[in-house]
């Protein structure tokens, strides 16, 4: 190879091919040196060629080299001192990985050498490790950035219409007998044909999926023969997971992406992704040398103030990436525009985002992280959505983020759950998820699209193992069954598990249809877990982080096909009405020239709720009524909103229940649409009049519509 060197430049960073070579560029504020080491093949155990990087501008170190292509794979080697307790380690024994590397091709092979320090010294960390690590740590790869996207237009489906998916990309398709067995489990098997349909048949606008920048199966899970299934444990902020690619490892897997969005879009659907900024994979001061903290660990990671060999960890995972810091800051905003930009993606929800927040200690909520995406043109134009807590002191700040930006409401899925379950809680509380969770976001000037609704995620009990156990059953993790949330709300109907008795059957699969129409007609942002519309079950597993394996997979040929068609009509129920996905805050005042509130709550004998039944926490039955024609809101032109009204009755306690309708003035003529207890939702059902007494059956749902009068 022809290893002629010119000075380069420092932006952008990472590796970019113009054509004729790549220019190299690599922040290390505190190096001393840095080689550029080129690989010929992913088995090569050491570098063909190495060069020096000798320009260095603004801490950026930079070489171009001419006449590489597409393809190339190279690491890093960059010298320094070897300082744990300064926060400096230094070691270039060890391949790094480009943080701006836009393929990385393969995985970590664990072994001794990819750690900075020798395994078993009596110093620990405090010792040097002279062995190579190159052959077990994957190279980055050169790509070529040029994809035909067509006329490729972004969805841009508004918060209100929008119904999100959260799904993995190898489990939603790793069991499905109808996608060609050689791209299950891949970026294309996600948009192959029969995948597209079932979205769209299904009603969902967007797919929120799992982590899919390269990350690192954790060493302790390997030495058990288990994997990281879910995928937070990111090394390559700008690089698609390897593992997801049909195609192949030299940048095909940046393309194969690509495609999949595509096809994606031209359906209507958006791709949200499921983003790890708060950590690496390198964990704590024991952790691996993979990249960031070879490169500069001082200047990556937020280290401890009375001993730089420490990290702070807001995350449980050994390290938090240090936001303060300008160039850690640029990484990220740098990676949110590469997938915006380059990937085409929609948004993003943030893991642990508050640890994104925290300045110093505290969280602050307009931390410099969140002023930088607030002005960026690009950034701020997608959907940002929180996962609003961390594990650190002042974590939880669900309802604390700033305009702008969606969360991910826990208040919402613990009073759904205790309500269904029965437990000692509030008509109040209830009534304000319901109705968006106004006391979480009304006060800064958010709309109820602020709060993303979910009864279940990938981290806990799935639908179906909500309803069927009251213990978590962890075993297969490893770890005893100490590992995963102890409290989850959940109630198994009477039997522990799997069981023949029909009548805890049916009572199960009437709290799961209970549970997806609470979610699906209250206002907000609902989320689906993939597979709960199928009954997919974890047996009993709360924390499957490390299963990739049938227990994750969703079983298609065991599909609860019942409840797929209830969820299909619940959705397709949901799009067709606004009265269930209003822009706006109700306010309980009458409407001018209808003389009716645009929200009203009743009690089973037909009169309106009074004040001192909020607070009863025996209470566990109420009506809601929807005025459809008070949705304080206007169509694209300008057009006033109008919906059919509706009767919702929840009936969360063990016996029926007649409930009395309201008086005329709130509708002469009711229908029913839906009932969780007969399993059924039609638009034209049995017709009732005001003041008519209905009989709700026990724990179930009943909605009633009064046609719209035009």
């Amino acid at each position: 190879m022809n290893t002629t060197v010119y000075p380069g430049t420092p932006y952008p960073l990472g590796a970019t091919w113009d054509g004729e070579g790549v220019n190299f560029a690599l922040y290390a504020e505190n190096a001393e040196g840095v080689d550029l080491c080129l690989f010929n093949t992913t088995e090569d155990p050491v570098e063909n060629v190495k060069i020096r990087m000798r320009e260095r501008s603004h801490h950026v170190w930079h070489v171009y080299v001419p006449e590489i292509k597409p393809g190339q794979l190279y690491g890093y080697r960059v010298y320094g001192p070897y300082e744990p307790e300064n926060g400096h380690r230094f070691n270039p024994n060890k391949l790094l990985i480009d943080p701006y590397a836009k393929a990385i091709a393969g995985t970590i092979q664990w072994h001794n050498s990819l750690f900075g320090y020798e395994l078993g010294h009596p110093d620990a960390d405090l010792s040097f490790s002279n062995e190579d690590s190159a052959p077990y740590i994957p190279k980055s790869a050169v790509i070529d950035p040029n994809f035909d996207w067509e006329d490729d237009k972004a969805p841009n489906i508004p918060y209100h219409k929008s119904i999100i998916y959260e799904t993995h990309v190898k489990g939603f398709t790793q069991l499905h007998p109808d996608i060609p067995e050689e791209i299950r489990g891949t970026y294309a098997a996600l948009a192959h044909p029969v995948t597209i349909k079932y979205l769209l048949d299904l009603g969902v606008t967007a797919v929120e999926l799992m982590p899919v920048h390269h990350f690192v199966r954790d060493s302790y899970l390997a030495d058990k023969d288990l994997a990281n299934y879910w995928g937070y444990n990111t090394i390559g902020f700008f690089a698609p997971d390897v593992r997801y690619s049909s195609s192949g490892v030299l940048g095909e897997q940046v393309k194969e992406f690509k495609a999949m969005v595509k096809e994606l879009h031209k359906a209507g659907i958006e791709v949200i992704l499921d983003v790890v900024y708060n950590h690496t994979a390198e964990g704590n001061q024991l952790g691996p040398t993979l990249s960031f903290k070879g490169i500069d660990n001082a200047s990556y990671y937020r280290l401890t103030e009375d001993n730089k060999r420490y990290y702070m960890d807001y995350t449980g995972t050994g390290n938090t990436l240090n936001a303060q810091m300008p160039d850690v800051l640029r990484l990220i905003m740098d990676s949110l525009r590469y997938w915006i930009l380059d990937m085409h993606v929609d948004g993003f929800r943030f893991d642990l985002a508050s640890t994104l927040a925290r300045e110093l200690h505290e969280v602050d909520r307009l931390g410099s992280f969140f002023d930088i995406i607030h002005q960026d043109p690009t950034i701020s134009q997608v959907k940002l959505i929180a996962e609003p807590w961390d594990i650190g002191e002042g974590g939880y700040q669900v309802g604390k983020f700033p305009p702008g930006w969606a969360e991910w409401n826990g208040k919402y899925r613990d009073c759904l759950r205790d309500y269904w379950r029965g437990a000692n809680s509030m008509l109040a509380e209830f009534a304000e998820r319901f109705t968006g969770s106004s006391d979480l976001y009304k006060d800064d000037y958010r709309s109820p699209t602020a709060s993303i609704n979910f009864i279940t995620a990938h981290d806990g009990f799935t639908l179906h193992d909500l309803v069927s156990y009251n213990e978590k059953h962890n075993e297969a993790n490893g770890e005893d069954n100490n590992d995963g949330e102890s409290h989850n709300r959940s109630w198994n109907c009477g039997a522990e598990g799997p069981t023949d008795d029909q009548l805890i059957i049916e009572l199960r699969n009437r709290q799961k249809r209970n549970f997806l129409t609470s979610l699906f007609l209250s206002q907000g942002v609902p989320m689906l877990v993939a597979g709960d519309e199928i009954s997919r079950t974890q047996n009993g597993n709360n924390n499957a982080y490390c299963q990739d394996n049938e227990t994750s997979w969703l079983n298609w040929p065991e599909a609860d096909k019942e409840l797929l068609d209830f969820t299909r009509k619940l959705i397709h129920l949901r799009k067709k009405h606004p009265a269930f996905r209003r822009r706006r805050w109700f306010t309980g005042q009458r409407i001018k020239g209808i003389g009716l509130e645009d929200i009203a709550w009743f009690l089973p004998n037909g009169t309106e709720m009074p004040d001192e039944n909020w607070n009863h926490d025996f209470a566990k039955s109420l009506g809601v009524f929807l005025n459809g024609k008070g949705i304080k809101a206007v169509g694209p032109k300008g057009e006033q909103i109008y919906d059919d009204s509706f009767y919702v009755i929840f009936n969360a306690h063990y016996e029926p229940l007649s409930f009395v309708l309201p008086p005329e003035k709130y509708g002469n003529l009711w229908i029913k649409v839906l009932d969780t207890s007969e399993n059924t939702i039609k638009e034209e059902g049995d017709k009732f009049k005001p003041l008519d007494s209905i009989k709700v059956e026990s724990r179930s749902v009943v909605l009633l519509k009064q046609p719209l009068k035009k």
